[in-house]
């Protein structure tokens, strides 16, 4: 018994006729008889009554009939299915990203990528770039998104795309040193400054850059990620160099209201991303679309110069 087989038998009880079915199926009427003995002999059972022409179903018929309609049913809605995870329109992806970007540039793009497909389910999380990385060596999620560049020594859990970018400074708009498109380190000497915590490589870079100005780096607020600066910042205590795609949530965000200017930062710091999957699992097409269109959505970004539109 095979599915062609199931196909010509349903459409026979459909139509009550072996000719009908042969019109149907664009098939002659011998080719049609074939099968269906055919599908008799290999289950062993007579479907139907012949006198001559005329076929009569008998109960076994009925039955078969039933299971039949719902496999081919269940095989043309797995083929559709399969034709829509093939064209990206349906399928699951799970993305973990880290906060900055969770805020608002993440549910944006994803947003947008969604936006014609129909089908498509996302789950979204929020976690350290650690938490990230061990998620998806678990390959309990598609994506991820994080600071930490992956070592050459872990390539057996993950694949990776490294990007970099250099910091920018956010300085209050009345603040002195707002609306110059570069402030220096030296410009910022013993200014109140925010910053992530002590042993994070943008900590060590900046706190470096500072020295080398001959600039005294006076360490007011320290946070985990960028996004609580901005307060700060917006209250005038302090000043802070920041990631590039930190800058742009919160420019994104908040518009014309924001109260931040953004310049860029001299000596630099280079901040970097990741866009990681899980090595050992070869992503489904939906994962990989989203992964090319991420990264050039990141690239985008980071390429783009400080808008400082809050400023306006």
């Amino acid at each position: 018994m095979n599915l062609q087989q199931l196909s010509v038998f349903r459409e026979v009880m459909k139509t009550g006729s072996v000719s009908a079915a042969a019109r149907n199926l664009h098939r002659t009427q011998p080719a049609i008889s074939a099968s269906l003995k055919a599908l008799e002999t290999s289950l062993g059972v007579a479907l139907f009554h012949r006198e001559g022409r005329r076929l009569t179903p008998v109960p076994e018929a009925h039955y078969l009939l039933a299971e039949a309609t719902e496999i081919l049913d269940r095989m043309a809605m797995t083929a559709s299915n399969l034709s829509e995870l093939r064209n990206r329109a349906r399928g699951t992806i799970k993305v973990a990203a880290m906060p900055g970007t969770s805020a608002f540039l993440m549910p944006d793009f994803v947003s947008r990528f969604i936006a014609e497909k129909p089908g498509v389910q996302v789950t979204l999380a929020t976690r350290s770039s650690p938490q990230i990385l061990s998620m998806i060596a678990a390959q309990s999620y598609d994506v991820g998104f994080c600071d930490v560049k992956v070592d050459t020594a872990r390539r057996d859990l993950f694949e990776a795309v490294h990007l970099r970018r250099n910091c920018v400074v956010a300085v209050r708009n009345d603040h002195r040193l707002a609306g110059k498109p570069q402030i220096n380190a030296a410009d910022l000497d013993d200014e109140p400054m925010g910053t992530l915590h002590t042993g994070h490589r943008v900590y060590e870079d900046t706190e470096r850059a500072f020295v080398r100005a001959g600039a005294r780096f006076n360490v007011r607020v320290q946070a985990q990620y960028f996004l609580p600066l901005f307060h700060f910042i917006e209250a005038g205590q302090i000043c802070a160099v920041v990631d590039a795609m930190s800058a742009e949530s919160h420019q994104r965000m908040h518009g014309v209201k924001g109260n931040i200017h953004f310049a860029n930062f001299s000596p630099e710091v280079a901040f970097g991303y990741s866009i990681v999957t899980p090595q050992q699992r070869p992503p489904s097409a939906l994962a990989q679309e989203f992964v090319e269109s991420w990264e050039r959505y990141v690239r985008e970004l980071i390429d783009a110069k400080p808008s400082n539109e809050g400023a306006k």
